[in-house]
């Protein structure tokens, strides 16, 4: 009972912003109007599990990287999915994924930038991992996007001699640029618009401002590097083109 007398004002909330964005997605008639509203509801279940688990994992190097690579396959997928299904376009999400979030962290451990330990390689990879799902299908879907939109230009430089990925090189920049912003932003931001999760969960864990600000600036920068790398990649493998993508 007493969790549950806990745990009511928190349920409260998460009812009313759940109604709250279904009403007014609904009212405007917005496509899918129900996902955000599912997506706070699978979250919490998720977090909820994870809690849960996370307190018997934390300790073995062997859970540490099952959780891991659990997280990437799911991440993975699911970009590939917001890109239009196949083994090939699979493959080459996990693949550029993958090289980003590898040389990154390797990157930030390696330097001792962050304590080398079970719980930070964990926090980190789950942060990076994240992130680089994120930018992966933004990247992805603004170049595909691009190309069927800008195909007379394509199909110019095509007819003109140009290879799939020259043809596509302006596609491409743009595409990555694009898929960037919204970390840069934050990045720029930081501190003046937002306080990063990372920075105050530092905070709450007991870490000085001043460690919380360290740890949140290798953060930010290991989202930017391994989106930047994975971002590139990808676009590298979408961009030798020989016929007009379908709009996704």
């Amino acid at each position: 009972m007493a969790i549950i007398a806990a745990l009511a004002p928190t349920l409260a909330a998460l009812v009313i912003l759940i109604a709250l964005t279904l009403a007014v997605l609904r009212v405007s008639r917005t496509p899918h109007f129900w996902a955000p509203s599912v997506a706070i509801l699978r979250g919490t279940i998720q977090l909820a599990l994870i809690s849960l688990v996370l307190g018997g994992i934390i300790t073995s190097s062997v859970w540490v990287g099952v959780a891991l690579l659990v997280m990437f396959t799911v991440a993975a997928v699911t970009a590939t999915r917001r890109l239009a299904w196949s083994w090939r376009r699979f493959i080459a999400v996990a693949t550029t994924m993958a090289a980003g979030i590898v040389v990154t962290l390797a990157v930030v451990f390696g330097t001792g930038a962050i304590e080398f330990t079970l719980r930070y390689v964990l926090a980190v990879g789950g942060i990076v991992i994240g992130n680089s799902m994120t930018i992966a299908v933004l990247s992805g879907r603004r170049f595909f996007e691009a190309v069927h939109e800008q195909w007379h230009e394509v199909e110019g430089w095509l007819a003109l001699g140009a290879t799939g990925r020259q043809a596509t090189l302006a596609q491409a920049r743009q595409s990555v640029h694009a898929a960037l912003m919204p970390s840069t932003d934050q990045t720029k931001t930081t501190g003046l618009v937002t306080l990063p999760g990372a920075f105050v969960g530092a905070i709450f864990g007991g870490a000085s401002p001043l460690e919380a600000g360290r740890f949140q600036v290798v953060v930010l920068a290991s989202i930017l590097a391994a989106g930047a790398i994975t971002a590139v990649a990808l676009i590298h493998t979408f961009a030798a083109v020989k016929v007009r993508p379908d709009a996704l």
